[in-house]
């Protein structure tokens, strides 16, 4: 980061790095957590679910590079060995305990609600002390709340087919 850049950022810069790595290492266990759902996910609905999965896994691959391009930006390291992004990590990587929708769904949406507090605190942090880094989380924190609404739209969808299904087999055991 330039002379003037500087000057501008006040805010403490190595909690700032500290704290852009552990969403630097969230954003690769996310994407692997995507990455690997799409990969094993079935029943019903798991050919919609699982392009989702692929979308949002992409996302979260860029996610990273943004929060790596920052951090570097910022004079610091991103995170260089996968074995640290777990040490690091508050947002766990969910070992997928089940392969269908549901799980898989509920599994990825509460790791969005962890995504979406990440960035809450970052874009808390540097609000007015740090515009760029605002500008990223800001922009990474709005794509995390969408991927969280996809989740819920889903699960609803999935209950509501449920709740049909349920009605056709009591309307069939009654004729």
């Amino acid at each position: 980061m330039g002379q003037s850049a500087q000057k501008i950022v006040s805010l403490d810069n190595g909690k700032l790095l500290e704290i852009l790595n552990v969403a630097f290492a969230e954003e690769w266990l996310a994407y692997y957590q995507y990455w690997i759902g799409a990969k094993i996910i079935c029943g019903f609905m798991g050919p919609n679910v699982q392009e989702e999965f692929e979308k949002h896994a992409k996302e979260e691959l860029e996610h990273a590079e943004k929060i790596a391009t920052r951090i570097i930006q910022l004079g610091g390291v991103p995170l260089l060995a996968p074995s640290d992004w777990e040490k690091h990590a508050k947002c766990k990587y969910e070992v997928p305990v089940d392969d269908d929708v549901v799980s898989l769904l509920k599994q990825n949406l509460e790791s969005e609600r962890c995504a979406i507090s990440r960035y809450q605190q970052i874009c808390d942090m540097c609000f007015g002390k740090d515009h760029e880094t605002y500008r990223i989380a800001i922009e990474i924190l709005q794509e995390e709340i969408d991927h969280e609404q996809d989740w819920e739209n889903f699960l609803a969808d999935i209950k509501r087919c449920e709740a049909c299904l349920k009605t056709i087999n009591n309307c069939e055991q009654t004729i």
